[in-house]
């Protein structure tokens, strides 16, 4: 059996190809930046063609550089930004517009039209999400709008939408496969998360054409193949595409998380938490939202995920905008200078609070500060404050779902800094398992497909896999947890008292 694995991660900023071989490890990797393009303050886009060329050239270089025969390569896996919106010809498979990104807020207006219909009971019922322009069904009507004959046309089955995995699936196999993984479709705000389908009353209230929309299929399943002569895949025609998955969830498969009560946190730019719940899917009141993970093996498989809007980018703040710091790293070295916080708190609330205080208007804040008070106060708590953000979503998670959480999983770009990994299990009286390899989320698409074509038996190979660089263990007084909480909790609501303080006075202008 061939036992290598191309992931394909297509994020945000990059399109990237990894090659994994049968233990899991990397064998080779490509990269290619991805141009974001704003054509209005709050509007973000991207050239679907440039998403798709540059995933080809990653695709291409990763496998020229690996040294393998085309045989050699089992499967392809794909993992990709969650919610950004493509709409294409089928007949040509030209986009008819840019694609909307995840982070673009244009359809707002939407949002509150479906909501003050009383909407929200419904999308909350059947997708486990909440009326945003973060999910795709508001961006596809934004876009039908734009054109009198795209409404006319997606009716007729001329017009297809998919989010990127569909959008890469359905180019790779040269217009054989429309389809999305049960991850993604969740994702949408049009799918019903218990019965795995299309729901066409919402549709019917974004006035969607259902057969514009992709085939709803499992996490690992042969999609289709690698078409005949697809420029610069040549050496791949045939090879089965066989495993997708929205890149939170690729990642907390990427880190083994299997099991009812798993969770990882990727510290990003934000920080995302994800729970595994099992087969149950747990609807949250305190604004996490629920998901699909991933479905293998008839069994599907549903998280809670909460979201801290601000992580990397509190540490990019210091380094960038106050000069604070000249490196990442610095702030954890300040921070290590002090024996504690010496009663400095921060609140990242540069852009409002996410779950599960969901405060648009609280405001970033520093407390305590004394005349003595210097860099690496600051530096200490801005490493804090993102430690205390996972620490409530962990904990709603773990009212919410009564899943007692036996340990958190860890990755991202933060994840290196010893110090905050140390206080998160101190604060979370749970230990935090660091993996040798953080690549997760590439790994998590590799392990999806791999399993479809016989590369990895099951779960169990898989966990045999997991290789862990670090495992912090709690190690701070009952007392001071719950006193350093409590501060925690006050500095939190006087951010949100400012913020609405301030709110309010501009209003009366």
């Amino acid at each position: 059996m061939n036992g290598y694995v191309l992931a394909v991660d297509q994020g945000t900023t990059s399109s990237r190809a990894i090659i994994f071989d049968k233990s899991g490890n990397i064998v080779t990797k490509a990269q290619y930046p991805l141009p974001q393009h704003y054509p209005k303050p709050g509007w973000v886009e991207h050239d679907p063609m440039e998403i798709l060329s540059t995933e080809i050239l990653a695709m291409s270089e990763a496998f020229e550089r690996s040294g393998l025969s085309p045989t050699d390569i089992a499967a392809i896996g794909i993992t990709n930004q969650r919610e950004t919106t493509i709409l294409w010809e089928k007949a040509t498979g030209r986009p008819v517009a840019n694609a909307i990104v995840w982070q673009c807020r244009r359809t707002a207006p939407i949002c509150d039209r479906l909501t003050a219909d009383g909407a929200a009971n419904l999308v909350l019922s059947r997708t486990g999400l909440l009326i945003d322009p973060y999910f795709s069904g508001t961006k596809i009507r934004w876009l039908l709008d734009q054109d009198p004959s795209l409404q006319a046309r997606a009716e007729k089955g001329e017009i297809l939408f998919g989010n990127v995995d569909s959008w890469l699936i359905w180019n790779l196999t040269g217009g054989k496969a429309h389809v999305t993984d049960y991850s993604n479709a969740s994702r949408t705000m049009l799918f019903d998360i218990n019965k795995l389908c299309w729901d066409p009353e919402l549709c019917g209230l974004l006035n969607i054409p259902m057969c514009m929309l992709p085939q709803p299929v499992p996490s690992s399943m042969v999609y289709g193949r690698v078409a005949r002569g697809l420029g610069g895949l040549e050496m791949l025609e045939n090879t089965p595409i066989s495993g997708s998955a929205g890149d939170q969830a690729a990642a907390l498969f990427g880190q083994g998380c299997f099991a009812p009560g798993q969770a990882k946190n990727t510290y990003g730019t934000g920080c995302f938490t994800l729970l595994n719940t099992g087969e149950e899917s747990v609807r949250s009141s305190r604004g996490l939202l629920t998901s699909v993970a991933w479905s293998l093996g008839g069994k599907t498989t549903y998280a809670l995920e909460g979201s801290a809007f601000h992580a990397g980018s509190a540490i990019q703040w210091l380094r960038d905008e106050c000069k604070v710091i000249a490196t990442a790293h610095e702030c954890d070295l300040q921070a290590e200078t002090l024996k504690s916080n010496e009663g400095v708190y921060f609140v990242p609330a540069f852009t409002g609070l996410g779950a599960p205080y969901w405060d648009v208007d609280a405001r970033g804040s520093f407390f305590g500060l004394t005349r003595g008070s210097g860099k690496a106060h600051m530096c200490r708590a801005v490493l804090e404050s993102i430690a205390y953000e996972v620490g409530d979503l962990v904990d709603t998670m773990a009212m919410e779902s009564r899943t007692p959480m036996a340990e958190l999983r860890v990755d991202g770009g933060a994840s290196v800094s010893d110090f905050m990994m140390q206080f998160q299990s101190d604060l979370l009286e749970i230990p935090v398992i660091r993996p040798q390899m953080v690549e997760t989320t590439a790994a998590g698409a590799a392990y999806l497909a791999g399993l479809a074509t016989g590369v990895w038996s099951g779960l169990d190979e898989l966990s045999g896999l997991q290789k862990t660089d670090r495992v912090f263990t709690p190690d701070m007084a009952p007392e001071t947890r719950m006193e350093l909480r409590s501060l925690w909790r006050t500095a939190v609501e006087l951010s949100m008292a400012w913020g609405h303080a301030a709110t309010r006075k501009e209003n009366l202008k």
